[in-house]
């Protein structure tokens, strides 16, 4: 049987933001997949019907991935359309169109016009919208003003096209370029007047929002020129226009806010205890006194943190309910599962609702009867559709994905879970396509971003890519992974000691146990946190015949300031700061010990990332060179951080065959 291919991803569909009509008749969510031709991701609409139990295509497919229910048939959506991209471009501004259909099918029917490149939409009700959208804090209502005074402003931004002014910290974020005097904005439409009202301060920048009745809560960050990561909570009251200041102690640094029933409910940390990857208690806002009060305490994490390269959107992954109730997500070990708070008086309950290995993506509660809507990855498939009904067990009820696999080979991930420094480490084993017992194989260790993140048993295609090459590809979570708490997670000021123990030793293991692998032939690779520790381990072991580094830090001292995290990264990380503890720095950082490497080292980075910017590869590359290392480096142009999940379709390709040609170079195939 086939092994997968460095291609087959083009033919893969990615789901996300699935949400119910108001009625729970019926729901709505996203499908992505690759459009060769272009090399972008083309995004439509599909509708869950709950009483026939099938789905059905709903648009034609572009850029629809963002999209409200008007009511219970109807929905808006945003997509540009080849008139709206011609008018975009000749005006040289930013909007976004907003289409109406009805779910039983018809054309669509543009129904108004943002005045701004749309980031977050929200129903409140029949009459508003709620929007979120980025400003120029030099010109915080651009899209207010007349034609020529927008044009001229326009005209004057592309004169000053060569130059980049800038005067805050950070200064730029990966994905979205210099924000310098950017800010994240909330506005409120009226669909009756057309009124288009920008409601948040100009100088704050939102990080989460929610709406209660007839009051809209955001909580973001107001600053002038530095970002503190300390956040205030703001109302506004649609019927008066009023904004209040709610909380502005200064004293969390807040991830969420979800409203459930009278109650807006705040997911924050102090940051106190286990620094910036803290996992968040969650607290209940008192309007009254402006304080946030403590309703349940946790070490675990929030949220989905469950590696893979096959995802392509963003979903629900917390939803108040009218009872005050809470469903949410969590990476729990090397899942994610879906949980659901209750509150009976003051104490508070979490309750697992649909817990198995694998990874839950988004989801949807149906408001008729409370079943639950998922995006998920189980059983090794990519992502499908799965429908729990109100207390019940879970099936799967779209197959958009299922012939993906089509004669196709896919390795079942074999789990090894062995004691490493004091504690059990979970990991996994992939065997090669067309395994015999008679023959040796060349092997390769893969290492996880992060590090708050984890491996898990979900379909990932460049690992099955190269399994499916006839290499044997193992993977684990070591000290440092999120979904065992904080605790578990925190390894400030320890990077490159435990967790390098932990993946030797698991390495070890996998050499111990499956004697096909020739111990002389074995690579290691990573990207981000992974590519930080390939760059480590070649320069403190020589065990490994090449290696690939992507997307890496390997020098603690030029990266403080210049990531998108901000100066105080490496002083959370790495709990030394370049002023007073600048031998530290050095200390854990790989190029320092750029004299012991021998590995053959590949190197791959993007131009425009800004997590890990790519002078972090260029002098790993040129300490590799300068040592006579066989070297090469791979940078990719118009990339970001996220090259290998959501970069343009060919770059991802040709990513994958970098890799292969790197691996039949330096540790060949089966024998």
């Amino acid at each position: 049987m086939t092994g997968i291919t460095c291609s087959d991803f083009m033919k893969y569909r990615f789901f996300s933001n699935v949400q119910y009509a108001p009625d729970g008749r019926h729901a709505v969510f996203a499908v992505s997949s690759c459009d060769e031709t272009q090399s972008y991701y083309a995004s439509c609409l599909w509708v869950w019907d709950e009483q026939t139990q099938k789905s059905f295509q709903l648009t034609g497919g572009g850029k629809e991935q963002t999209y409200i229910w008007e009511d219970d048939t109807h929905i808006l959506f945003a997509a540009y359309r080849k008139e709206s991209e011609e008018n975009r471009q000749e005006m040289g501004w930013e909007f976004t169109p907003m289409y109406r259909i009805g779910i039983d099918g018809g054309e669509a029917v543009k129904a108004f016009e943002i005045p701004i490149a749309l980031r977050g939409l929200k129903r409140i009700d029949e009459r508003f919208l709620l929007v979120l959208g980025e400003i120029d804090v030099k010109e915080p209502d651009l899209y207010r003003a007349a034609y020529l005074s927008r044009k001229s402003v326009w005209s004057q931004r592309r004169r000053e096209r060569d130059y980049e002014v800038i005067d805050e910290s950070p200064f730029w974020q990966n994905g979205r370029g210099f924000i310098n005097k950017k800010r994240m904005a909330v506005f409120l439409y009226d669909k009756e007047s057309r009124d288009f009202i920008r409601i948040s301060d100009t100088l704050l920048d939102t990080c989460s929002v929610t709406v209660l009745g007839k009051k809209i809560y955001y909580a973001g960050e107001r600053y002038e020129t530095k970002r503190t990561r300390r956040e205030e909570i703001w109302s506004y009251h649609i019927e008066s226009r009023r904004n209040v200041c709610l909380y502005k102690d200064g004293e969390y640094e807040i991830e969420r806010l979800e409203g459930a029933g009278n109650h807006v409910l705040v997911f924050a940390s102090r940051t106190m205890r286990y620094g910036m990857n803290e996992n968040p208690f969650l607290y209940e806002l008192d309007e009254k006194k402006g304080k946030l009060k403590l309703l349940y305490q946790t070490e675990e994490s929030t949220g989905n943190t469950v590696s893979s390269d096959c995802r392509y959107g963003v979903g629900r992954e917390v939803e108040g309910r009218p009872d005050g109730s809470l469903y949410l997500l969590s990476t729990r070990r090397n899942s994610c599962h879906l949980f659901h708070f209750t509150r009976k008086g003051d104490e508070w309950k979490m309750v697992p609702i649909l817990a198995r290995e694998g990874s839950i993506d988004a989801f949807a509660i149906n408001p008729a009867d409370g079943s639950v809507l998922c995006i998920a990855m189980y059983d090794g498939k990519l992502q499908e559709l799965y429908k729990q009904s109100a207390g019940g067990s879970i099936s799967q009820v779209s197959f958009l994905n299922e012939s993906a696999f089509f004669e196709r080979y896919v390795a079942k991930p074999e789990k090894m879970t062995m004691v490493s420094a004091g504690e059990e480490i979970d990991g996994w084993v992939l065997k090669p396509a067309d395994f015999s017992e008679e023959k040796m194989y060349p092997a390769i260790l893969s290492i996880h971003g992060g590090p708050k993140t984890v491996y898990g048993e979900v379909f990932f295609h460049e690992m099955q890519y190269l399994a499916g090459q006839q290499y044997f590809v193992f993977y684990c979570n070591p000290i440092g992974s999120d979904g065992r708490g904080n605790v578990f997670a925190d390894i400030r000021g320890r990077y490159g000691t435990v967790d390098y123990e932990n993946l030797m030793d698991f390495t070890d293991a996998v050499l111990a146990k499956y004697p096909q692998i020739d111990k002389k032939r074995v690579a290691v690779m990573g990207g981000s946190y992974g590519g930080f520790m390939t760059n480590w381990i070649i320069g403190h072991t020589n065990r490994f015949a090449c290696a690939i580094s992507m997307r890496s830090i390997s020098n603690w001292i030029s990266l403080w300031g210049v990531s998108d995290i901000g100066p105080s990264f490496t002083w959370d990380q790495i709990q030394a700061d370049i002023g007073e503890s600048v031998e530290k720095l050095w200390e854990r950082s790989p190029l320092r010990y750029w004299r012991n490497i021998e590995t053959p080292t590949l190197i791959i980075h993007a131009e425009e990332d800004y997590r890990c910017p790519m002078e972090q590869g260029l002098q790993m590359y040129t300490a590799l060179m300068e040592q006579g290392v066989p070297a090469r480096m791979c940078l990719f142009k118009g990339e970001n951080h996220e090259m290998s999940r959501s970069g343009r379709p060919k770059h991802r390709m040709r990513r994958l065959m970098e890799i292969t040609d790197w691996l039949k170079q330096w540790i060949g195939t089966a024998q």
